[in-house]
């Protein structure tokens, strides 16, 4: 198993193409908090994302098993493209289900005694507000903004790597964050 760990991903996409599966367990090891990372921020729901992560290596398996992995560039830039794809397709299967009402709930969060309990419920609420603020701005930005936003911030990734993933250039995915975080400031003005 040391020897595998020390491979490249080439080297252990050629082994398990040949049969080696400890090879794939090794790959998805090497990766499956990114992708699930990635997966999790960009659709906001845990249910769905483990959906979806099983889907991607799922979808891997099959590419790699049937021929049609063609080492064109990282293995990881290739595995996150295949996550962002499977998650447009969710979004676009899902495109009608995106009405969002705060109006179903008969919770009264100014007259429920359990939530005063704690002190700091005020503080966790206003923590829970902004988060859920942040998070709207973001999903307000235009695709390739959010996106390059989201690989940056929740997946470290650099912009090689984003400009790699969205084939783009650096300049490109570097001009869509300086867009994004312009967009963002602009638009927290407008609410505040």
């Amino acid at each position: 198993m040391k020897t595998l760990n020390a491979a490249t991903d080439e080297m252990l996409v050629d082994m398990y193409i040949k049969g080696n599966d400890s090879a794939f367990d090794v790959l998805m090891k090497r990766y499956e908090s990114k992708v699930y990372s990635y997966i999790y921020y960009s659709v906001k729901n845990q249910e769905l994302a483990e959906d979806l992560f099983q889907d991607v290596f799922t979808k891997i398996i099959i590419r790699l098993r049937s021929g049609k992995y063609k080492e064109t560039g990282k293995f990881y830039a290739w595995v996150m493209r295949v996550a962002h794809n499977l998650i447009i397709d969710t979004y676009r299967k899902d495109i009608d289900d995106k009405i969002i009402s705060n109006d179903e709930t008969e919770q009264d969060l100014f007259n429920d005694p359990s939530l005063a309990v704690n002190e700091n419920r005020e503080q966790e609420m206003i923590k829970e507000q902004m988060i859920s603020d942040i998070q709207e701005l973001i999903a307000r930005l235009p695709e390739s903004q959010r996106q390059v936003l989201l690989m940056r911030y929740y997946e470290d990734m650099s912009f090689k790597e984003i400009a790699q993933l969205t084939n783009c250039s650096i300049n490109t995915a570097l001009g869509r964050m300086r867009y994004a975080l312009i967009n963002l400031k602009k638009m927290s003005k407008d609410i505040a």
